[in-house]
């Protein structure tokens, strides 16, 4: 006896039910596992943000850091050159001073043989002129008395300080007008304290440009007034001009350098005897 085998046939609707069910229940979980890689994706961006941002707050600290560097660099770059410039100038002045002291050994050296040379000279004249050396003119000789005039002791010699403002027109070597009366009434303490002494008119400034000649002519006027117009004896007279080499005071100060434009009447421990 033949069996009959029945197949049960789902109706077309119920088939494409079943199917949409089970393709929903896939499109869920795909749904869920895009978001979560979305959010790692946000978590990961907002980290990387964050260390942007740290490294460009080094990158600014760094830079910050770089800019006072640079002007800490250029300031020292500038205390060097300034000490550069003074090293320089502090040569300069050096040289300047070795180049005064050569000359001024030489002028001395220059008054030493005109001193031999009118030594000679007055030895040799019929008077018989005789300079007699005294190296005791501290306990040998009296002080000077002139209200006014400075006069000063420096070592064996007297120094009488003539300001050249009061002997000199401005500029020039011409005499002011009461300059031979001031000459002259110094020189008359001379004779009187020192009547047979070597005296020096020994003339000084304070700049260095044309200064030998200027204080020569300086030294040359004072000395033509003592030998014509008092009783001091020109061989008791010699002329010297020291330049600016023998500052008194510093040259710093306007009243420093008038006060080293002088002429001064030294007085030598030496004797001139007939």
């Amino acid at each position: 006896m033949r069996r009959l085998v029945r197949l049960r046939v789902l109706p077309l609707g119920s088939a494409l039910l079943a199917l949409s069910v089970a393709g929903l229940g896939g499109c869920g979980q795909n749904s869920m596992l895009t978001q979560g890689q979305l959010q790692k994706t946000q978590q990961e961006q907002i980290a990387l943000q964050r260390q942007s941002e740290q490294l460009q707050s080094r990158l600014n600290t760094l830079d910050r850091d770089h800019q006072e560097l640079n002007t800490l660099l250029a300031q020292s770059r500038q205390q060097t050159q300034m000490v550069e410039d003074q090293l320089a100038m502090v040569r300069n002045e050096l040289t300047d001073v070795t180049a005064q002291l050569a000359k001024a050994r030489q002028e001395r050296d220059v008054s030493d043989s005109r001193v031999k040379a009118m030594t000679a000279s007055l030895q040799r004249q019929g008077g018989g002129v005789t300079i007699t050396p005294n190296r005791s003119i501290q306990a040998e000789l009296p002080a000077v008395s002139l209200p006014g005039i400075e006069v000063r002791r420096d070592g064996d010699v007297v120094r009488i300080v003539l300001p050249a403002e009061r002997l000199f027109e401005p500029g020039t070597a011409r005499l002011r007008a009461g300059a031979p009366k001031l000459v002259t009434y110094v020189a008359g303490e001379l004779v009187r304290v020192y009547p047979r002494h070597r005296i020096g008119v020994e003339g000084h400034t304070s700049d260095a440009a044309g200064a030998s000649e200027q204080t020569l002519a300086w030294a040359s006027a004072v000395h033509q007034v003592l030998a014509s117009q008092t009783q001091l004896l020109p061989s008791q007279l010699f002329v010297t001009g020291h330049g600016a080499n023998h500052p008194v005071y510093s040259n710093g100060s306007l009243d420093g350098q008038e006060r080293n434009r002088r002429v001064e009447l030294v007085v030598y421990p030496d004797v001139v005897t007939r």
